[in-house]
C-alpha cells in the first residue's frame, strides 16, 4: 500500500531526538524522556494564516475548529471523552505558518492518542450542520478577540506591518470571510494542505520510537502524497517611513504596540535578534520594565518579543497604560531603542541576556509538551530537529557588537509600525509623539 514502508529514521550522531519518514513523506519524530509518566503528540498541518487567498481569511482557524466536530468512527463527544475519560487532554492552535492538534495523556494510553488523532486528522466529516453552527462559534471568537483591546492592537499591528499581505490579516478571518466559507471551498482546502508531505508528527514522553512508528503507518500511510504549501514571500521590508493604525475607543487604558521589520528564521542573526529583545523587555530586569514601570510608574505591563519567519520576522513591543501618559511612554521607548542602537551593551549585561535565554530554553523543555512543540517547530522551521544545545551554543556566541548591529538595522523609523486603541485618539496626534 502506497505509505505503508518506513524509511531509517534519521537524526544527528547523538541526538536524542529521532525521525522517521514515511514512503508518502510524513515525518514522524520523537524523543524519548523515560523519567516522565505521561506523552505528548502533536499532529502538525504546514499550513496557517499565510497560506490563505484573501477570500480565504481565517480558513485554516476555520478547519482546526471542524476537525473537532466527528470523524466516520467518533462524534465529536466521543473524540473528547476518549482522551478526558484517562485523564487527558486535547486542543489545537493556528498561527502563521501551522496548524497543531495536541494531545497530553499517561503514556500507556499513546495507542489511543494515536487512534484518535489520526482519526481526527485524516477521517473528518465536516458535516455541513457543524459547519453552520461552528461559523457563529467564530464569530463569537472574533468578536471576543475585538473586545479584548490588548489583542485587538496586536492585529492591527500586523496589519500595519504588513498591509495588503496575508500576514497583515487576522488569524480567525473576518466576520465577512467566515460567513463566506461553505463546504465545499472547507473540503478543498483541507485535501490541498493535510498531505502527507505536509504533515508532521512529534511526540515526547516515555515513548518508544518504533512503536509510535508503527501505530500511525496504517493511518497515515493513507495520506496523498502532496506537497508543502506555498505561500506569498515578503518582498519589501519596511521603508517609506512609519505606518499607523489608531482606533479611537472608549476604555480604561490605552494599548500601544510598536512593530519593526527583521528577518526570517534561518538569518545567522537570529539569536542577536532575540537578545536584543530580551535586553529591551522581555523579563522584569529588562530595560523598558526598569525605566518605564519602575522608575517613572507609568504602566503595569511593557513587554518586547520577536517573530520569526521562513523569511521574515518583526519585533514587537508593547504597553498598557493611562491615555495622558502615552506620550512620555512613546519617548522613553524611543530613547530606549536609540540607546540600544548607539551603545553596544555590556559585556555583563549580554552575558545576563544569554543566560537567561539559555535558562528559558532547558527549563521550559524538562516538560513533555513543550518537547513536542520544539520538535515540531523545529521541523516546519528547519527541516530538522534543532538540538537545544546547538541553539545555546548560537546564543553564547554573540557579542556586544552583533547586537547593536541588529538593533541599527532594524530598529528604523522608516521600519517602524504603530497600533495604538484608547480614547479620543487620531493619527496626527500618534504621528506628533514621533516628531
Amino acid at each position: 500500500m502506497k505509505g505503508s514502508m518506513t524509511r531509517p529514521p534519521r537524526s544527528s550522531p547523538g541526538s536524542r531526538y529521532q525521525v522517521s519518514v514515511l514512503d508518502n513523506g510524513v515525518r514522524i519524530a520523537s524523543v524519548r524522556m523515560p523519567e516522565r509518566q505521561g506523552v505528548s503528540l502533536g499532529f502538525w498541518a504546514g499550513v496557517g494564516g499565510r497560506h490563505e487567498r484573501v477570500e480565504q481569511n481565517g480558513m485554516a482557524h476555520f478547519l482546526e475548529h471542524l476537525l473537532f466536530k466527528g470523524t466516520r468512527r467518533r462524534s465529536a463527544l466521543e473524540l473528547s471523552e476518549e482522551v478526558e475519560g484517562v485523564g487527558g487532554s486535547l486542543d489545537a492552535f493556528t498561527s502563521e505558518d501551522h496548524t497543531c492538534y495536541y494531545a497530553k495523556a499517561l503514556s500507556r494510553h499513546l495507542p489511543m492518542l494515536c487512534d484518535v488523532l489520526a482519526d481526527m486528522y485524516v477521517c473528518s466529516r465536516l458535516p455541513a450542520e457543524e459547519i453552520t453552527r461552528e461559523r457563529e462559534v467564530i464569530r463569537e471568537e472574533i468578536a471576543m478577540y475585538r473586545d479584548q483591546h490588548s489583542q485587538h492592537v496586536e492585529e492591527m499591528l500586523a496589519e500595519a506591518l504588513w498591509p495588503r499581505h496575508p500576514l497583515g490579516r487576522p488569524l480567525t478571518g473576518t466576520v465577512e470571510s467566515v460567513g463566506r466559507m461553505g463546504r465545499a471551498a472547507l473540503k478543498d482546502f483541507l485535501l490541498q494542505h493535510y498531505s502527507a508531505r505536509n504533515t508532521i508528527v512529534s511526540a515526547a514522553g516515555d515513548v518508544d520510537h518504533e512503536e509510535l512508528v508503527r501505530l500511525l503507518r496504517p493511518s497515515l500511510g493513507r495520506l496523498s502524497e502532496g506537497r508543502k504549501s506555498g505561500f506569498q514571500r515578503v518582498r519589501r521590508v519596511g521603508g517609506g517611513g512609519p505606518r499607523f493604525n489608531v482606533l479611537a475607543e472608549d476604555a480604561e487604558q490605552t494599548q500601544l504596540a510598536l512593530g519593526f521589520h527583521a528577518f526570517g528564521r534561518r538569518d545567522p542573526r537570529r539569536h542577536a535578534l532575540k537578545l536584543m529583545s530580551v535586553l529591551l523587555g522581555e523579563n522584569m530586569s529588562s530595560r523598558l520594565f526598569q525605566r518605564l514601570r519602575e522608575q517613572h510608574g507609568l504602566c503595569y505591563s511593557v513587554s518586547s518579543s520577536t517573530l520569526t519567519l521562513a523569511e521574515t520576522g518583526a519585533v514587537h513591543i508593547s504597553a498598557g497604560l493611562e491615555r495622558g501618559k502615552l506620550r512620555k511612554a512613546v519617548a522613553m521607548i524611543l530613547g530606549e531603542l536609540r540607546r540600544i542602537q548607539d551603545r553596544a551593551p555590556s559585556v555583563a549585561e549580554l552575558r545576563k541576556a544569554c543566560d537567561y535565554t539559555v535558562g528559558q530554553t532547558v527549563l521550559g523543555l524538562e516538560g513533555t509538551g513543550s518537547q513536542m512543540t520544539w520538535i515540531g517547530e523545529s521541523l516546519i522551521g528547519f527541516g530538522r530537529v534543532v538540538d537545544p544545545a546547538e541553539t545555546e551554543r548560537g546564543v553564547l556566541a554573540v557579542t556586544p557588537a552583533q547586537v547593536q548591529a541588529v538593533a541599527r538595522d532594524c530598529l528604523q523609523m522608516e521600519r517602524l509600525a504603530v497600533a495604538v486603541i484608547g480614547p479620543g485618539l487620531t493619527r496626527a496626534e500618534v504621528e506628533g509623539w514621533l516628531r
